[in-house]
């Protein structure tokens, strides 16, 4: 491609709905945790598609799953299933509490597949009237109207006229208020066992078993969005293995695909008998090269060795970001869990996440954010030690670069 017909982030502008507002940096090529611009610019990557790449760019098991079932087939429709589907779903049910699997193609669709489950399941056991679906500030489920609805963020919600009817929201971790709410009119309670989009807040354990022992009270269900936590990401499968909790319906996206859309919604047999022939579907939901990507990422993520090198990643990680704050004294707490992990700005930072994100970039090392006041961190599960030792080098010299503004 010539220099004139160069693809340029001016052209975002004139051809995209501006509801982005992405970086002048364009990504051209990936390979492990390194990404190369248009110009040959490389970066560390400690973004990880937000969550997602959980085994860097371009990961050879991944890109030989993606050629082989490429050459073979790619879609059916649901009117037949398919070999892939089968054995994802098998892997899935052997390694969860789960027995049955929805597939669907993002997080807000597993979600939205879940709460429909939730509503259908009370309604078909208990009648009419038990459908409140109690969920936590600042939680994050997706962007369909119902998940947003269900999402403890108003900005998200607001200004698309009447929402979904049935939903508190309650303060997370407050267990007097769940106390207090709960009641033979809630269908389920739904939370991310570490939030993500919200800051970084992990549930305390005296949390998640209320939730479990509350919701068994009032035959309540309860819903564990693992979308960002799932498939490794905090040093274990899913989140809920980490804990003394089990729920009843799991959803898991991001991290499944390694990149590739994909997502499933786990659950009981007793439960998933409500979702019968008709009253819920996906088009892609289940397609061959999603489902085959989808077997590559557990067999390489599912191991002793990939969990204990996450927990081995997340020290080190700490230690760095520690390192960094002992020096320049912009963060109140390092917080988080495996390799989800967020740099929480003090006071004299406040507001600010962003210019930290924007300066990591000018210095070679890509990160997010997670609201105004923390800078995230989902980098690879695999991420070689080296290059988690020289992205912290460039964070560092971002952290001086705002330090000195």
């Amino acid at each position: 491609m010539s220099v004139n017909n160069k693809l340029t982030r001016a052209q975002f502008d004139e051809v995209m709905v501006p509801n982005y507002a992405p970086s002048a940096v364009i990504p051209v090529r990936g390979e492990g945790s390194r990404v190369w611009d248009q110009d040959g610019n490389e970066f560390i990557d400690f973004a990880g598609g937000i969550a997602v790449n959980c085994l860097g760019h371009c990961h050879p098991a991944l890109v030989g799953a993606l050629k082989e079932q490429g050459e073979k087939l790619w879609h059916l429709s649901n009117v037949m299933t398919n070999e892939p589907a089968l054995a994802l779903a098998t892997k899935l049910v052997d390694a969860t509490f789960a027995e049955k699997v929805y597939f669907a193609n993002s997080g807000a669709e597993a979600n939205e597949a879940a709460l429909k489950l939730a509503r259908r399941y009370a309604l078909d056991k208990f009648g009419a009237g038990k459908e409140q679906i109690i969920a936590f500030d600042k939680a994050f489920h997706g962007r369909t109207f119902f998940t947003v609805t269900v999402g403890g963020q108003a900005a998200y919600s607001d200004g698309f006229g009447p929402k979904p009817q049935g939903v508190t929201h309650l303060p997370f971790n407050d267990i007097a208020a769940l106390e207090a709410e709960v009641s033979d009119k809630t269908c389920a309670i739904m939370l991310e066992p570490l939030q993500g989009e919200g800051g970084i807040i992990d549930a305390s354990p005296e949390f998640l078993a209320a939730v479990r022992a509350l919701a068994d009270k009032h035959n309540a269900l309860v819903i564990f969005d693992e979308v960002q936590t799932g498939v490794g990401r905090l040093g274990a499968l899913y989140a809920y293995m980490l804990t003394d909790v089990v729920p009843d319906i799991l959803t898991t996206a991001k991290a499944l695909g390694g990149g590739f859309p994909i997502a499933a919604m786990l659950t009981t047999t007793e439960i998933a008998e409500h979702l019968k022939i008709g009253t819920h579907g996906s088009t892609y939901g289940g397609n061959p090269l999603a489902c085959a990507i989808g077997n590559a990422v557990l067999d390489v993520v599912n191991t002793p060795e990939v969990f204990d090198g996450v927990k081995r990643r997340e020290q080190l990680l700490r230690d760095g970001l520690n390192k960094i704050n002992d020096k320049y004294q912009v963060f109140a707490e390092i917080r988080g869990k495996g390799l989800l992990m967020g740099a929480v700005l003090n006071e004299q930072y406040q507001g600010r996440a962003k210019d930290f994100l924007v300066a990591g970039i000018s210095q070679g090392l890509m990160s997010l954010i997670a609201g105004a006041n923390v800078i995230r961190f989902t980098p690879s599960l695999v991420i070689p030690e080296a290059d988690i030792a020289e992205g912290l080098v460039r964070f560092e010299r971002a952290v001086a670069q705002v330090a000195a503004d």
